[in-house]
């Protein structure tokens, strides 16, 4: 990879009250790529992300978005300057309407017009304009993962952090995800993202880090992580 990055994460260290889960987790990664972070259960992965986007307390080391340190700084103070997380879990109001979960994410980062943005999300996810009154937790859960994404995307970020697309999700649905993360990449958008799914994430990945209790395990292209030997690395 010789694309500039755009993220880099300096010797992490991050953890929940006494226990350290990250111990000294690096990784670069370039501009306009789809970045894959694998591991077994435990190994850190969602910490790593939490850490990135603020919403996990870091320790030690450093995390820089275009060369500046944005470790220590506020989730809402991150996604200004351009890196959003989608969390593991969707992260959307269920007791809400599609639409008002949508003009919550529109209103405290604004990008143009509500209009236009309503436009845009009928272009990339048409089924959330067919339920813009229901309850986001009546949505199917790949609809709910539609409406969590479109929130992350509200600010026109240029890194997005995704945490367990396909989780518990229809092999169906988790394809057609993927292939909206793909358009990401083409757009020219940066893509964090943590995966159960090997088979996915080795196809869209550009780059891929494996982690192993805490550290980093294996940097390298999906077609050497295809090995028998390298999927060792992802014994619990």
């Amino acid at each position: 990879m010789t694309a500039t990055p755009v993220l880099e994460v300096r010797d992490l260290r991050a953890g929940y009250g006494r226990i350290e889960v990250l111990h000294g987790v690096s990784f670069a990664v370039p501009a306009g790529t789809v970045v894959a972070v694998l591991g077994p259960n435990g190994a850190g992965k969602t910490t790593t992300l939490g850490a990135i986007a603020g919403t996990v307390a870091v320790r030690g080391g450093r995390v820089l978005l275009d060369g500046h340190r944005i470790d220590g700084r506020r989730p809402s103070a991150i996604a200004r300057r351009g890196l959003t997380l989608v969390p593991e879990g969707r992260g959307v109001f269920p007791g809400l309407s599609v639409e008002e979960n949508l003009r919550i994410a529109h209103r405290s980062t604004p990008n143009g017009s509500w209009e236009a943005w309503l436009e845009s999300i009928g272009t990339t996810f048409p089924r959330l304009l067919e339920r813009l009154s229901q309850q986001a937790g009546s949505l199917s859960g790949g609809e709910q993962q539609m409406l969590a994404m479109c929130r992350a995307l509200v600010g026109d970020p240029r890194v997005v952090l995704i945490d367990e697309l396909s989780m518990g999700l229809a092999p169906l649905v988790v394809e057609q995800l993927f292939e909206q993360v793909a358009s990401l990449r083409a757009q020219g958008r940066t893509i964090v993202l943590v995966e159960q799914y090997l088979t996915h994430a080795l196809r869209h990945a550009d780059l891929c880090y494996v982690l192993a209790k805490g550290r980093v395990a294996f940097c390298g292209e999906p077609a050497e992580l295809r090995s028998a030997s390298s999927l060792t690395l992802f014994a619990g």
